[in-house]
């Protein structure tokens, strides 16, 4: 163990670690047509009049059935099951009560998103919030402020960066679908504390544990999104980015030694509120 990594070892080998990441990037690319099909479902229902209370309600219980049944289904519930571990930390940050998360949440009163557009724009900024996180990362393993960072770890935080890039690029294609601008920043109240404890990390092990902060953060948004939009197509795009997230999360806890515990169902705790828009 090298005392420049702040007492930090990497628990599994890089072998290990890559054959993870390369699983996690199969299940990316699977999953990517599925969110390209639902966004674009889902820019066109923005575009439609909303539909009546039963319309909805049937279109909701046909996305999750569609989800949890189709040819992905098991396997997307695996991996967020997989995604939570006991031994993690709770995000003081992202612990807004559930009722906070629904469509008609309270957006401030210059609010350019309100509806389900205002979960897209959460769930855009999340993902921008997690690009910046793992670009930062890697500039500071670059600049040697992390000490020794195993190449294995370098690959896992380039492959999700990319991936949380391409639900960005999805969800912001949304946006715009519908007259809106796109969000390119990170516009979160919490952003401020996630840099500062960024840049204090002086270890990978640290960074891995404020990114799995993240990651848990958004995979639970978008479970808690699949219950609480109004449009089918919002359900069905949350629910295709969620398993990917929680592998995230789940080949995080790897890294910090902690194993995934699975669990019956995923929490929502610790899914982040639109109140933390600043737009």
């Amino acid at each position: 163990m090298s005392a420049g990594n702040g007492g930090w070892e990497l628990p599994i080998s890089e072998g290990e670690l890559s054959r993870l990441t390369r699983e996690l990037d199969e299940a990316h690319q699977e999953y990517l047509p599925r969110m390209h099909a639902a966004a674009a479902d889902l820019t066109e229902e923005l575009r439609d009049t909303q539909p009546t209370a039963a319309g909805v309600e049937r279109l909701r219980m046909g996305s999750r059935r569609g989800f949890l049944l189709g040819a992905g289904g098991v396997a997307a519930a695996l991996a967020l099951a997989a995604c939570s571990s006991s031994s993690s930390p709770k995000s003081q940050d992202a612990t807004p009560s559930g009722a906070a998360m629904s469509g008609s949440g309270a957006p401030s009163a210059n609010s350019l998103y309100t509806g389900d557009l205002q979960v897209v724009a959460l769930a855009t900024a999340l993902e921008n919030q997690a690009v910046g996180a793992y670009a930062a990362a890697l500039a500071a393993a670059k600049a040697g402020k992390l000490g020794t960072v195993p190449a294995a770890v370098g690959t896992f935080a380039t492959t999700a960066m990319a991936q949380h890039a391409d639900h960005a690029k999805a969800w912001n294609a949304v946006l715009t679908g519908a007259g809106k601008p796109a969000i390119t920043g990170v516009p979160l109240s919490n952003q401020p504390a996630t840099l500062k404890a960024l840049g204090g990390a002086t270890s990978a092990g640290a960074v891995a544990q404020l990114a799995l902060d993240l990651e848990n953060q958004a995979a639970q948004t978008y479970l808690f999104a699949t219950y609480n939009v109004s449009s089918a197509g919002g359900i069905a795009t949350a629910a295709s980015i969620a398993p990917v997230e929680a592998m995230h999360a789940a080949i995080l806890n790897f890294v910090l030694g902690q194993y995934p515990v699975p669990d019956d169902f995923l929490p929502t705790d610790k899914a982040a509120s639109p109140t933390l828009l600043t737009v």
